[in-house]
């Protein structure tokens, strides 16, 4: 899917066609709009077999003028996966009055930033400055995601307390897994950006108020994110310590029952075995053994209970 914005002074307003200097956005692109790209804007192919790449780290690359920079975004998965969110690649391609920005996956950012840039009559005076601006609401939509993540947490944390069961200890591996694509990726785009906003010729251009709040939004996406992770595997430990004391008491009280149980057995293999024993002729010899073994039964499990074994 192809959309064109051009840069207004109320924002980002789409336009039916592409114009120079306006913003291309591609996601899940078609073979048309790949062709479009090579043959009719003569970006590079190496870019575009990049972008492909789902494990393609933050970076920034120049090719024949042409730039590349590489940005990590928050992907919601649908809830059959495994993960309920990733991070995937978002490429934005700059030369002179081309700017592209082309992802494999439909992303609520572009169309939120779109919107917002309206809303807000925000403007860009030179691509970077875009750059800089969807490097924001990445950061923005990291925080909004976090707090899915960490109410989710809280539920499973409820759910724990009334029952500790495998189910939710998985619940707590998937949060974590989010969790591990969010912090390398907000590490990625934070280094990316450092060396951008040290690059004289891009942070002479750009506002540096701007420059300020993308840090401000990095760093705390990447607090945030470290914090519930450490509190997850907090979460996780306990209550993998949990359910191993359970199983450690239940073993227990299984073996002392089996100790109490062996007495009586016991006591009735001895006088059962054929050898004189002195109450063969005894009319009340069972009565004697029976209550041998209640008596013996009754002692142990006083001794174990006292014993802290129940």
């Amino acid at each position: 899917m192809i959309t064109f914005y051009i840069n207004t002074s109320t924002g980002f307003e789409v336009t039916d066609k592409w114009e120079s200097g306006c913003w291309t956005s591609i996601e899940c692109p078609t073979a048309e709009e790949q062709n479009f790209l090579l043959s009719g804007l003569e970006v590079p192919e190496s870019f575009l077999s990049d972008i492909d790449d789902n494990d393609e780290r933050p970076r920034r690359e120049e090719e024949d003028g042409w730039q590349l920079i590489v940005i990590r975004v928050p992907y919601r998965k649908n809830s059959q996966s495994r993960i309920d969110y990733i991070t995937v690649p978002l490429g934005i391609i700059i030369k002179d009055d081309v700017c592209v920005t082309i992802c494999n996956y439909k992303l609520d950012i572009i169309d939120d930033f779109a919107v917002y840039s309206i809303r807000k009559q925000i403007t860009t005076a030179n691509p970077y400055e875009l750059v800089m601006r969807l490097m924001l609401s990445t950061s923005v939509w990291y925080l909004k995601y976090l707090k899915h993540i960490n109410i989710h947490m809280m539920q499973v944390q409820n759910e724990l307390q009334q029952s500790v069961r495998n189910k939710e200890i998985v619940e707590l591996q998937r949060i974590d897994n989010s969790l591990v694509y969010f912090v390398t990726s907000l590490k990625g785009n934070d280094v990316l950006f450092y060396r951008m906003a040290h690059t004289k010729s891009i942070c002479d251009i750009c506002d540096d108020e701007l420059i300020e709040d993308v840090e401000i939004e990095l760093k705390q996406a990447e607090e945030t994110t470290n914090i519930y992770r450490n509190i997850n595997h907090s979460l996780a430990n306990s209550y993998s310590s949990i359910i191993s004391n359970n199983i450690n008491s239940t073993m227990k009280k299984l073996t002392s029952v089996t100790i109490i149980l062996m007495l009586p057995t016991l006591v009735a293999s001895i006088f059962g075995m054929n050898v004189p024993n002195y109450l063969e002729e005894d009319p009340f010899a069972l009565a004697y053994i029976i209550g041998a073994s209640i008596l013996s039964s009754i002692v142990l499990y006083v001794f174990m209970k006292k014993r802290d074994f129940f």
